[in-house]
């Protein structure tokens, strides 16, 4: 029996159902591979064409000269079980089945027709129904949109949309992602099987999951478990309401489960809950670049004061302490700062501050050593804010974190630098500090 590793380190694929046919699926996924940059041989199947985006077409499976380790399947869901039997009379290790109309739709026995037949040969499934795999450390985006930044986040999500918006926005700020799967009716392979592999996945940071029902129970809960003792696990799981269950049950007819026990579980593990997209991304983010937080004592230093009480209240609402400066530290503070900053938490540099204030600022209450973690608002164009909190970081084990907004193009360039070298910067104070709250709740 193969591995999803198999599938995820494949050598050769063969895209059935590849179209010439920009309207078509079968054209953007071998597009995607195409254009990923997957570095091993790639073979479109198409009955009624020559080549395929200047690639040679065969009109089946077996009529390819060379082995295959996986099959990309966008056909419909009739001849997919004909298609799984040919690529495994190929040697085929797995198939990515895009197609659906399989148990979604109430065809059960056709998806079991489907499963039994791969197993004849080992081969592993993923799907059916599905948005397929992207693994960045391979270079193989079988899947849509295309994302080739390699980054440290692994994504399983039954929902497509969902994980390729965490992808993009990875993408977009230049963080990557390691995989991103969408695992459509979960027929073989499921979330416990991707939960393992990042588990071990040496390109994997922190582990992403978007699930709507568990079919595995005890594994799932078992493999959660051990894997949290390794790397951060974040976790979206929508049917939180009594709609939401329903709607869970109408989308990939899973069982949502009891929502109570299941916060109960994500606690006592350590596994991070999100309740909303945003969440996902944000806890992914902070725990892929970020270590566990020891106390719960949080310092703001802003040069907005507005930005810093909107801070102060998220900080307050979610338990996080914003703990008043000492005597001996204020007193550092009234001999290094202008007149006009307001010596408190938050500690306010006012709106001329410059990247050299903040320096200043971050040593002494680094030196004081009062805060296990300091939030640092950039609340307007503030060139040089990623050198300084590149250097400051670089020379103390406090866990510094960053909201930059109201910087237009300066604060796009810096936040940009800031991402690609490890440093959490957010848009918004609440997004920065609900992301840190996530970091008190690691196991490791």
């Amino acid at each position: 029996m193969y591995t999803l590793k198999d599938i995820l380190y494949a050598k050769s694929i063969a895209v059935v159902g590849a179209s010439n046919n920009p309207d078509k699926m079968g054209y953007t996924l071998l597009k995607n591979i195409a254009d990923g940059g997957f570095e091993g041989p790639i073979y479109p199947v198409n009955l009624k064409e020559d080549n395929i985006l200047g690639i040679k077409c065969y009109p089946d499976i077996l009529s390819i000269p060379e082995n295959i380790d996986l099959v990309v399947i966008s056909v419909p869901a009739v001849i997919v079980k004909d298609i799984i039997k040919q690529a495994g009379e190929k040697g085929a290790k797995g198939a990515i089945i895009i197609s659906g109309g399989f148990k979604e739709i109430g065809n059960y026995d056709l998806e079991m027709e489907v499963l039994e037949t791969a197993k004849e040969f080992g081969m592993r499934i993923i799907g059916p129904n599905c948005q397929g795999v992207n693994y960045t450390a391979n270079k193989m985006c079988a899947t849509w949109p295309l994302v080739k930044t390699q980054g440290s986040i692994g994504i399983v999500s039954q929902s497509g949309t969902i994980g390729a918006t965490i992808e993009l926005w990875a993408e977009k700020e230049e963080m990557g992602v390691s995989c991103f799967a969408s695992l459509g009716n979960k027929s073989d392979i499921s979330e416990t099987d991707f939960i393992e592999f990042f588990a071990e996945d040496p390109n994997t940071k922190v582990v992403a999951l978007n699930i709507e029902g568990i079919q595995e129970g005890e594994v799932f809960i078992d493999t959660i478990a051990r894997t949290s003792q390794k790397k951060p696990i974040v976790v979206l799981k929508p049917g939180r309401t009594e709609k939401g269950i329903k709607a869970v049950a109408s989308h990939t007819k899973s069982i949502a489960g009891n929502d109570k026990i299941f916060t109960a579980f994500c606690k006592k593990h350590g596994v991070i809950r999100a309740n909303d997209i945003t969440e996902l991304y944000d806890f992914c983010k902070i725990t892929a670049m970020s270590k566990k937080l020891k106390d719960n004592k949080m310092l703001i230093m802003t040069s907005s004061g507005g930005a810093g009480i909107i801070a102060t209240d998220t900080a307050e609402e979610i338990g996080i302490e914003i703990a008043p400066i000492n005597d001996k530290l204020k007193k550092t503070l009234e001999d290094i700062l202008p007149d006009q900053c307001v010596l408190s938490n938050p500690l306010d540099l006012t709106g001329d501050a410059t990247a050299e204030r903040y320096e200043k600022a971050l040593k002494a209450v680094i030196d004081d050593g009062s805060f296990d973690f300091i939030l640092t608002i950039f609340g307007d164009p503030i060139p040089g804010a990623f050198e300084v909190i590149n250097k400051v970081k670089s020379e103390s084990d406090v866990q510094i974190i960053v909201s930059y907004l109201g910087g237009g193009d300066v604060e796009e360039q810096e936040v940009k630098l800031m991402n690609k070298n490890s440093i959490p910067a957010f848009p918004t104070p609440e997004r920065a500090v609900k992301a840190a709250k996530a970091l008190l709740q690691l196991k490791i």
